[in-house]
């Protein structure tokens, strides 16, 4: 416990033995508990140590509220070991201004209070290098407390002037003792993982020719890259790639039945022509696929691929690695089930009998793509396998490639869904798809940007290959504009999959969540060009709001979210903000009907007092209003279904934010 103790420091998770997670130049809050025994004063600080183990600067935290003992910091994310135990220290200049401020009246306040204060300066500076000009500081205010020849103001005045003790803590190493450092190093520090904000839409490129459906290629799929880039996009996301099994082979919507034509479930993956590191003949060569991630890298673009683990009964792995499959007793491999659904042409992986084998594979598969130029895996169903699996598969790549990222694709128990994001997955799918309601939104927005911040990192899908949100389905083109200004503003990484800017939304049933006609099971050709000139599109729309994200910071940061209120059910309202950079973003949530609501705003998580207002500008429209504590909104689905506004700074007023 040491003499000063340091407890109950967060961000943590588990207990502190998984890392946290924050976004490069986030910055988020580092909190503990400090305290010791008598009326001395502590001080307590945030040591950042990089990956190589070389300590950053002190950063001083600061009392959260008098006499509670918690101590906080804002601290940018990046990539290293955070270590708050090794800030417990004395504060000599604090210990000085109680000694001069609380000495008996009959006594002389200032005989004995600097002779103690220059023994603690002479033991701090002890602590600090030579170079850089801190332990002089240190020393020059201890000079001027000992001669006696000075006035007592002056005297007591070196001693609490800031300057010190800021050089002090700028210049010390993080391993040089400070003056009675009671708390042992090391195992109470939470680690942020460095992460990217990245949008990710769905690319396959399937085409009509001579009347004729067929397939996309690396190098017709090459020629949507441009117009991907145009939308603002960062990422463009390509399901499996690889071959893909005859047996049990699925046709169109679903059906058990296919035809010689039918091209199966591009997820079913596996045949004789090869396995995870083999690619599908009709796609092209791997001098194709490299091209593909070429061009797109010109465009500033990165390729995230899919990486499910699982077989199609012609998997080459079925054959070679027979214990790595679930064996019924007549000797028949049991497929693959997630009800109510059932996939008769995949096998799952059983990890009972080779864990280590199954963990060495599937490191070379990855490896093997990476060595292609992919550094984004989106895994499929993640939750279907063991947790210590992807433990050891993820902390075996990013040992060498922090860079690397993986995104859950589990829509499954939030415990489960927190677990992935402890042991290693950067970013989660989440229930975004299903959230629709004021009450919805705002819980599970707290819940994200507060409780899970520091182990699941959200990534707001606004559709799958799997899941046809109903509100997407009964809403129409304004419930799509709608939801994507939502998941491109709560969220700091959104996607979408292909066709969601065509507004496409027949189900295959009514009440269910899959797409008639998927892709998952048939090719699907798109004529993005006729459907933009007649104007069938919300590509305009998207390409907006990635361009707001770029422009304003506030929007790719998780935990600076605030909800405002609004007294009408079907309006949510909700600010971000970053330093200067403010944004508040009001939405109609009826995709059907116009609503009008008054939104009374919280004024100092904007910047302002409550009296003050503002101008703002509305990013999606240009138009500019004036703002107060309380405003008046109007919304008109398919006309303005939402207010992205910036604000700015007020002629009144010179502190406020601005954008």
């Amino acid at each position: 416990m040491g003499r000063i103790p340091v407890l109950d420091v967060r961000p943590l998770v588990d207990c502190g033995r998984r890392p946290a997670k924050a976004v490069a130049g986030e910055t988020f809050e580092v909190t503990a508990t400090v305290f010791r025994e008598g009326h001395d004063a502590v001080a307590a600080n945030v040591v950042l140590r990089g990956p190589s183990g070389r300590p950053g600067p002190w950063i001083p935290m600061r009392e959260l509220a008098p006499g509670t003992d918690r101590w906080g910091r804002g601290h940018p994310g990046r990539r290293g070991l955070l270590d708050v135990r090794r800030g417990g220290l004395e504060r000599p200049d604090r210990d000085l201004a109680a000694r001069g401020e609380d000495q008996d009246p009959g006594r002389d306040r200032l005989r004995t209070g600097p002779r103690r204060g220059a023994e603690l300066h002479e033991r701090a500076a002890k602590g600090v290098p030579k170079k850089g000009g801190g332990r002089e500081a240190v020393l020059a205010v201890a000079d001027t407390l000992r001669d006696p020849s000075r006035p007592a103001a002056v005297r007591l005045a070196a001693a609490l002037a800031p300057g010190w003790w800021r050089s002090w803590t700028a210049t010390r190493c993080a391993n040089c003792s400070p003056p009675r450092r009671s708390s042992p190093p090391g195992g109470a520090g939470a680690r942020p993982v460095r992460l990217v904000v990245r949008v990710l839409p769905a690319l396959r490129g399937a085409r009509t020719v001579d009347g004729r459906t067929v397939p996309g290629n690396f190098r017709t799929a090459a020629e949507r890259l441009p117009a991907v880039a145009a939308m603002g996009f960062d990422v463009v996301y390509l399901p499996p790639v690889h071959p893909i099994g005859e047996t049990h082979r699925k046709g169109p919507n679903n059906s058990l039945s296919a035809s010689p034509s039918d091209v199966g479930v591009p997820w079913a993956i596996g045949s004789p022509e090869g396995g995870h590191d083999a690619l599908h003949p009709d796609l092209g060569t791997f001098e194709d696929f490299d091209a593909f991630v070429a061009r797109a890298r010109e465009l500033r673009l990165e390729i995230a691929l899919d990486f499910a683990l699982q077989c199609s009964p012609d998997h080459p792995w079925v054959e070679k690695h027979p214990d790595w499959f679930h064996h019924r007793p007549d000797g028949s491999i049991a497929y693959a089930e997630n009800p109510p659904k059932k996939y008769q042409d995949i096998y799952p992986i059983a990890f009972d009998k080779d864990m280590d084998g199954i963990v060495e594979e599937t490191v070379r598969v990855l490896r093997h793509w990476m060595d292609h130029g992919i550094r984004i895996f989106r895994v499929d169903n993640p939750h279907t396998k063991p947790v210590v699996f992807w433990e050891r598969v993820i902390g075996e790549v990013n040992k060498s490639d922090p860079d690397v990222i993986f995104l859950a694709e589990a829509f499954t128990r939030p415990a489960m869904m927190r677990t992935l994001g402890a042991i290693g997955f950067q970013q989660s799918y989440t229930y975004f798809t299903r959230r629709n309601t004021k009450e919805e939104l705002t819980e599970y927005l707290t819940e994200l940007s507060r409780e899970t911040a520091a182990q699941m990192r959200p990534n707001f899908w606004v559709n799958t290959p799997d899941i046809l949100p109903g509100v997407l389905q009964k809403g129409g083109r304004p419930a799509f504009e709608a939801r994507a200004v939502l998941a491109a503003t709560l969220s700091p990484s959104w996607g979408m999959y292909a066709g969601y800017e065509l507004c496409e939304n027949t189900p295959l049933r009514e009440g269910g969540e899959e797409y008639l006609d998927s892709e998952k099971y048939e090719l699907r050709p798109r004529d993005w060009e006729s459907a933009e000139r007649a104007g069938r599109t919300i590509t305009p729309l998207i390409t907006n709001l990635n361009r707001i994200r770029r422009r304003h910071p506030a929007l790719r940061r998780l935990r600076n979210l605030t909800f405002h209120e609004a007294d009408n059910p079907q309006v949510i309202a909700y600010s971000k903000r970053s330093g200067s950079n403010t944004v508040l973003v009001v939405v109609n949530l009826d995709p059907h009907h116009t609503q009008e609501a008054t939104v009374s705003l919280n004024m100092p998580e904007l910047g302002l007092d409550w009296h003050e207002t503002a101008p703002v500008r509305d990013e999606l429209t240009g138009d500019t209003y004036h703002w107060g504590r309380s405003n008046y909104v109007r919304l008109e689905p398919g006309v303005a279904p939402a207010h992205v506004l910036a604000l700015r700074p007020s002629p009144q007023t010179g502190g406020s934010p601005t954008s």
